[in-house]
């Protein structure tokens, strides 16, 4: 039988064969815009107070000014049922602390920006786990990068639902990465209020005002400066709005 396939874009399968691991695809042409959607109306008033009361922690604690460089991720996964060719992409949070060593490998992608990120994560990288297309997305864990890219196997299984006959062994086309559980955020943060606190910071000049979750919103692997990541991960000492 078909191993499903693990994560977001086009997806593909994994480079250890893991007959009941789940994993899901996001389909990036629709689910975010969906997403936005149901982030279109965020919280008022909540962003700006907390993009202050975060710089008030870093300057109390003598942070230094971040680097312009992508060095965090936030990798997109579908927690709910969805068949794709007959195969259910599901794969949640607690599907992957489910796994032999709470690892499994990223696979599935098939955008060339989306793979050109997972090229580039680095061993020990820490990444967000998103919950995508569904009733509320947002940030639920922590992940990191245990494996650096290597050809993502799925592209040569004829079963798979993410198989691509124009892809050679020789010479393949798509990567796929290894992640392990971290832990889980304090809270979830959903993706309503990082929204608000983006659209607040493309007026003030906040850490989130180029943030592609919302400037390249459809793709399922994105990158994090480490001034985003630190705000983001702070929200999760707040209390939700």
């Amino acid at each position: 039988m078909p191993w499903p396939s693990r994560k977001r874009d086009k997806g593909a399968v994994a480079d250890k064969k893991e007959p009941d691991a789940k994993i899901a695809k996001t389909k990036e042409e629709t689910l975010d815009k969906e997403e936005e959607e149901k982030a279109a109306k965020p919280p008022a008033g909540s962003s700006k107070s907390g993009w202050k009361n975060w710089k008030k922690k870093e300057s109390e604690s003598g942070g230094e000014e971040s680097k312009i460089t992508y060095c965090h991720w936030l990798l997109k996964s579908e927690p709910e049922s969805r068949l794709e060719k007959g195969v259910d992409v599901k794969f949640s949070v607690d599907d992957l602390k489910a796994q032999p060593n709470q690892t499994t490998c990223w696979d599935g992608v098939r955008n060339y920006q989306a793979r050109n990120f997972l090229r580039s994560m680095k061993l020990g990288q820490q990444a967000f786990f998103y919950h995508s297309n569904c009733k509320d997305p947002g940030i639920v864990a922590l992940v990191k990068i245990v494996k650096e890219a290597y050809p993502d196997h799925t592209q040569f299984d004829q079963k798979d639902p993410h198989y691509d006959s124009t892809s050679r062994k020789e010479n393949p086309k798509w990567s796929m990465v290894d992640v392990q559980f971290v832990r889980m955020t304090k809270r979830f943060i959903p993706l309503s209020e990082i929204k608000a606190h983006h659209l607040a910071h493309k007026a003030d000049g906040g850490p989130l005002k180029d943030m592609m979750l919302f400037t390249r919103q459809r793709l399922s692997i994105q990158p994090l400066t480490q001034e985003e990541f630190d705000f983001v991960l702070s929200l999760e000492e707040e209390k939700p709005h």
